[in-house]
């Protein structure tokens, strides 16, 4: 059985680039590919991490920890968006049983 090898990327970039990176690589001593792919999965890490989490002050952890235990009563606004949120998902779970 072939070994399954993976998606192909081609990227363009000027020759400085290019030898930068060809030095990195070289330094930590893996292949230029290793090294593109290895620092675009550690970049990638970092952003979905970052886009994923929301940073609190402790005060900030505080309030929204003593919000849960106890919420604020439900305005007439917060009651007419819960209703158009439950007709939208009800209007899309009929129609997926449609389909």
């Amino acid at each position: 059985m072939l070994a399954q090898t993976g998606k192909r990327l081609t990227t363009r970039m000027t020759d400085h680039v290019l030898d930068k990176l060809q030095v990195a690589a070289d330094l930590v001593g893996a292949t230029l590919n290793q090294f593109v792919v290895q620092a675009a999965l550690e970049k990638a890490d970092k952003v979905i991490e970052s886009e994923s989490t929301i940073a609190l002050s402790r005060r900030e952890s505080l309030r929204l920890l003593a919000m849960m235990d106890s919420p604020p009563p439900r305005n007439e606004k917060f009651l007419q968006a819960q209703a158009r949120y439950l007709r939208t998902k009800h209007a899309g779970s009929t129609a997926k049983k449609v389909a």
